[in-house]
């Protein structure tokens, strides 16, 4: 009896402790949410948390998104913001522009490193441990540092300012992490299936493309998410790399707080858009996520 009251004291201790960090995590969103749907004057008068004590009387709207968006404006003092700096308001060509940028970087890295991570793992050449041992050196190496060695470069290619020259720094920047976390997952897949494999007479690329990429989905998921979600939030490549020509979304509401600074309850809804796909990218691959994260750390 002793030892079940210990469990389970353990357990709601352990439960406790979560609800409290999900919920003090969760709750600068949750103000970001309200606030999106509140009118200006009443962001300026009240705290976002009154509207949980009285949500008949919040009176929310999507007004801030219509005029973030674009297909509506604000009172006269928006509208003359809006005149003055209207490139800096419209957020769905951002948010193409954001998009043809973080797809390529995300899928790029992932099928080279995929490749690196087989080659790696199952065929031998001379130098592997040393290169692979370079590969992953290269990770504590801060991206700040080749910043401007790659614009130098890309000025004198003419790269610079072109959706090209921004997927080629996203995906160098990301290989060395998707190959050491590809790698992980694809060395413990068990080697009867290979060696069956090449019995039955198949190729490295036939063993690559039906056995290992089906069998590495976890680890490619989970990839996938934390480079979509550092593509998507990055805004030191695309300031270097992009400029003004092909502004991305971080790029424009970097604008917007410029322009719209003391217009909280505009700010918040252009925060908000760019959380949405974020989110609806990770809670669709979130089952693969700590599968592909552990994936090698348990081995035997």
């Amino acid at each position: 009896m002793v030892g079940r009251r210990q469990t389970w004291g353990s357990k709601a201790f352990v439960y406790g402790t979560l609800l409290i960090i999900a919920f003090v995590w969760t709750l600068p969103t949750m103000g970001l949410l309200v606030s999106s749907f509140r009118s200006g004057d009443a962001v300026l008068a009240s705290g976002w948390w009154t509207v949980l004590r009285n949500p008949a009387k919040a009176e929310l709207s999507l007004d801030n998104y219509r005029i973030v968006i674009g297909s509506a404006g604000g009172n006269s003092r928006l509208q003359e913001k809006i005149r003055r700096g209207q490139e800096n308001i419209k957020l769905w060509s951002a948010v193409l522009n954001s998009l043809t940028v973080t797809i390529p970087a995300t899928v790029i890295p992932i099928l080279i490193a995929a490749f690196a991570a087989y080659g790696f793992a199952w065929i031998s050449f001379p130098g592997r441990r040393t290169f692979f041992i370079g590969v992953v050196a290269i990770m504590v190496v801060p991206l700040q540092i080749a910043l401007i060695p790659i614009l130098r470069d890309y000025i004198k290619l003419d790269l610079n300012g072109t959706f090209l020259g921004i997927w080629l720094a996203h995906t160098g920047f990301g290989l060395p992490l998707a190959v050491y976390l590809l790698y992980n997952y694809i060395s413990t897949l068990p080697r009867d299936i290979l060696e069956s494999a090449f019995i039955d007479g198949a190729s490295h690329f036939t063993i690559f493309v039906r056995l290992i990429l089906p069998l590495a989905v976890p680890a490619l998921a989970s990839f996938a998410i934390l480079q979509f979600l550092w593509v998507w939030n990055d805004l030191l490549v695309a300031l270097v790399f992009l400029g003004a020509q092909n502004e991305v979304l971080t790029q424009r509401l970097l604008g917007m707080l410029g322009t719209f600074g003391t217009d909280w309850h505009l700010l918040t809804a252009g925060a908000f858009i760019s959380m949405l796909l974020p989110l609806i990218v990770f809670f669709s691959l979130q089952r693969f996520f700590v599968r592909g994260l552990l994936a090698g750390s348990v081995k035997g």
